[in-house]
């Protein structure tokens, strides 16, 4: 049986990502693109992301993408519109906060968009009417289904 002569399994071969204090160039959108806000994961690749044309769409985040670079919520993202279906998209790139502060600055994003923020798109108010109660009967269970 042969001895381990290697330097690791195929994780070390993978390694880190070398190239992610290298500043890369701003890329900016072209036609049949637009900026989006993840506003949720969904699993299996795809994520909900509402586009600054206003649609919210379901995108489907590329191979090249997927295990390399990791997307939030409330990343702002480079997505690819498809011709044949409108509510659905492909990520292209995802740009880091200082990218995504550099193109607001350019004008390139509403002045509403929060960068850092992560955004849910929820209310809050949305458990207001429901009151817990921590009284509890001394008497027995039975008491409490006549209660109700």
């Amino acid at each position: 049986m042969p001895k381990n002569k290697g330097k690791g399994g195929k994780n070390r071969r993978r390694g880190k990502n070398e190239n992610e204090t290298e500043k890369r160039e701003l890329v900016f959108k072209e036609d049949g693109q637009e900026y989006a806000q993840v506003t949720k994961m969904l699993g299996s690749g795809r994520l909900e992301a509402m586009c600054f044309d206003g649609v919210k769409r379901l995108c489907h985040i590329r191979g090249k993408l997927r295990k390399k670079v990791w997307i939030n919520q409330g990343d702002i993202i480079l997505i690819g519109l498809r011709d044949y279906q409108d509510a659905k998209a492909d990520v292209i790139l995802k740009y880091t906060p200082d990218e995504a502060r550099n193109l607001k600055t350019y004008g390139e994003f509403p002045e509403t968009v929060r960068i850092n923020d992560v955004v849910t798109f929820v209310d809050d108010g949305m458990d207001d009417d429901i009151d817990f109660c921590d009284e509890l009967s001394d008497e027995g269970e039975g008491d409490m289904v006549d209660n109700i």
